[in-house]
């Protein structure tokens, strides 16, 4: 095991880890977006994101769009490179707000983690469209991980935690229950070749009807490139 220091909230960050990477000449076969904040007071990134659409969702664009080119000289026909992103069953009543994806109009907590989460997908479902047209061997997944006890939720309500201290035993998954379908996505053989999917406890669902407007997924994935500096080139592709 190797570390390597990168700040998703960093658009600086994600670069520089990026070219030491590349400086390792390294293969890179499966890559696993699990960064995440939720439900934390308004606040920007360094770059001025709001820092659940900035960490969350543009943190993992940026870091997924400078590795592809690794993954892709890394996957192969009988062995495909996998992407798994984690997202969240909250992307269920997210509303994606292309005029304001920073909050700005009106800022709430759960609406911007949800807006997050449901960005992951969709981007997640255009990636894998991007792909199977360039003829990659690279799959692309969303992971629904389930409700895990751990710190993420220390920005909730004193009587949410006061419940969640009391029944995280019963109705919680541990981290290692909740790593699980990022682990069966990542590894499993079931999974092989197999991309554009949306998991939860290990098996394929269904995730919200509007991930899978194809259209929103496109304008979401131009505007992502604008945000983080990179070229759009999939605007050349159907």
């Amino acid at each position: 095991v190797e570390f390597l220091y990168c700040d998703l909230a960093s658009m600086k960050s994600i670069r520089q880890f990026v070219q030491q990477f590349r400086a390792k000449n390294c293969p890179l076969h499966v890559l696993v977006n699990n960064a995440g904040v939720m439900l934390v007071p308004e606040r920007k990134t360094v770059d001025g994101f709001e820092e659940h659409f900035g960490l969350n969702y543009l943190g993992h664009f940026l870091l997924t769009n400078l590795l592809l080119d690794a993954l892709k000289q890394s996957g192969t026909h009988s062995h495909n490179a996998r992407i798994i992103t984690v997202s969240s069953a909250t992307h269920y009543v997210g509303k994606l707000h292309l005029n304001d994806l920073q909050s700005r109009c009106s800022y709430s907590p759960h609406g911007a983690y949800a807006q997050s989460k449901l960005a992951l997908v969709l981007f997640t479902y255009r990636l894998q469209h991007l792909l199977t047209a360039n003829g990659s061997h690279v799959t692309a997944n969303v992971v629904d991980p389930g409700v895990v006890n751990t710190e993420l939720y220390k920005h909730v309500f004193w009587v949410v935690k006061v419940v969640k201290w009391m029944t995280a035993w019963l109705f919680f998954k541990t981290p290692e229950e909740g790593a699980s379908t990022t682990i069966y996505a990542a590894v499993s053989p079931e999974m092989e070749g197999a991309g554009g999917c949306y998991l939860y406890n290990e098996e394929r669902t269904k995730s919200a009807d509007v991930a899978y407007d194809e259209e929103l997924q496109r304008r979401l994935w131009t505007e992502s490139c604008k945000m983080v500096g990179i070229s759009d080139e999939a605007s050349r592709l159907p």
